[in-house]
């Protein structure tokens, strides 16, 4: 009699965000579990670890955590410090408890944003509220060494957005791509960029969008990265030649 090999278990946060749509086609081969804050509620520890201790779950993937509208993290600090920071410590420390490999979801923003092209080696300096919440829970991550930090420079497919930033440079990928990528990364640790080409964010916005998009002036922000474009060199080398085709970057 020949076994069939047992599925790894991957346990997903964020089940509602438009991401995980993607991710649940892209994850078919594996044993999900896409989680919400009604079973799994990153500020409960308790509530986590009664979830998860009989589930014998291989991954976790962080999706979860407080992003838009940029200005709530101005508006909402201790909302930013609960979701973004103590909510993904209590990730770490779940992770650690069940020797379970931890890949967690932060934003090329936690870069400087001034020269671009990036480098995951390069020195951090978030300009924005949102960047420092990530870039807090990017801390406690890489007090454990089985994980991975995905830095990504990510937007919706389609482009949902109305208005889009004119003079401000970005590396956008849209979120259907970057769902092919993970599986692929599942296995990798450290720090890996994902992102696309270098672009003004209006015109890739006015490029992929058979609306009229509104420009916003870039001069007229205070808090936004003048260019936060990343360089993949080292996501590129990770994924074989014909599977770089069907994306783009």
């Amino acid at each position: 009699m020949v076994l069939t090999p047992l599925r790894k278990r991957i346990l997903i946060t964020g089940k509602n965000s438009r991401f995980c749509k993607f991710l649940k086609n892209d994850l078919k081969r594996f044993n999900t579990i896409f989680t919400s804050k009604e079973n799994f509620d990153v500020l409960n520890y308790t509530k986590m670890k009664n979830f998860i201790k009989n589930k014998k779950v291989d991954y976790l993937i962080h999706i979860a955590g407080l992003s838009r509208p940029m200005s709530i993290h101005d508006e909402k600090i201790n909302l930013s410090i609960d979701l973004n920071i103590i909510g993904t410590a209590n990730i770490v420390k779940l992770c650690n408890e069940f020797n379970i490999k931890l890949i967690y979801f932060s934003t090329n923003y936690v870069y400087p944003g001034t020269k671009g092209n990036y480098k995951e080696t390069d020195p951090l300096l978030p300009i924005n509220n949102y960047a420092w919440s990530k870039l807090g829970g990017e801390a406690s991550v890489q007090l454990y060494k089985n994980s991975l930090i995905l830095r990504l420079c990510m937007t919706d497919y389609p482009f949902v957005h109305k208005k889009a930033i004119k003079g401000a440079t970005t590396s956008f990928m849209f979120n259907k791509y970057v769902s092919k990528i993970i599986p692929r990364l599942l296995d990798k640790k450290g720090i890996i960029n994902i992102g696309g080409k270098k672009r003004d964010i209006l015109d890739f916005a006015n490029k992929f969008s058979d609306k009229k998009i509104a420009s916003i002036n870039f001069k007229n922000l205070s808090n936004f990265p003048k260019n936060s474009s990343i360089e993949v060199k080292k996501l590129k080398k990770i994924l074989k030649k014909d599977f770089i085709k069907k994306i783009i970057f």
